[in-house]
């Protein structure tokens, strides 16, 4: 019987990099409280958010797989999440410019008998920045729903200098690796036979 994947995550950047690799799968979104998780280390955090979402998804069936994931911006040992204002947008971008911070993804992917836990983390160094280039950035609402206030996909990708490690991690998925993890659990992109 084929599997199927579960992605437990409405992020459409998460989707977008599953199609980009030609795996399907459905959406079963976990109504979870984030606020529960208080740890403050970002790869124990994002590890347990991941968890937190996966565990809140029932298996239905003996085929499903299910794949959760959650990512933050850690700067100078603080978790830069999703900012609430503008206020709250510009001032994580303001310190993020001119430095490195790191992206940390943690993913869970289980099936009734297995479960896979990582935790992929990424360092970006952004340009310095001009006080009109980050009120402007601020003003375009492109940092609202992403973790750290910026997108590397989008608008935010002017503000990165370089990165070390994986690009799609800053996405929001470290999909190289999802991929092979997710061949453990008899998934495969479907041009793979």
């Amino acid at each position: 019987m084929k599997k199927q994947l579960i992605l437990a995550s409405s992020s459409p950047r998460r989707q977008e990099l599953l199609k980009q690799v030609h795996i399907p799968y459905s959406i079963r979104k976990p109504d979870v409280d984030e606020s529960q998780i208080k740890v403050q280390d970002p790869f124990e955090k994002v590890k347990q958010l991941a968890q937190l979402k996966g565990r809140h998804v029932e298996i239905l069936d003996s085929n499903e797989v299910i794949l959760s994931a959650d990512t933050v911006v850690s700067f100078q040992n603080q978790i830069f999440e999703k900012p609430n204002n503008q206020e709250e947008a510009y001032n994580m971008i303001s310190d993020l410019s001119g430095s490195i911070h790191e992206v940390y993804s943690g993913v869970m992917i289980r099936s009734q008998d297995h479960e896979d836990v990582f935790v992929e983390k990424t360092e970006v160094e952004f340009w310095p920045l001009t006080n009109e280039e980050m009120e402007w950035y601020v003003s375009t609402n492109d940092p609202f729903d992403k973790a750290g206030a910026y997108g590397i996909q989008s608008i935010g990708a002017m503000f990165v200098k370089q990165i070390k490690g994986d690009y799609y991690n800053v996405v929001g998925l470290p999909i190289s690796k999802v991929v092979k993890e997710l061949k453990e659990f008899g998934i495969k992109p479907k041009y793979i036979s």
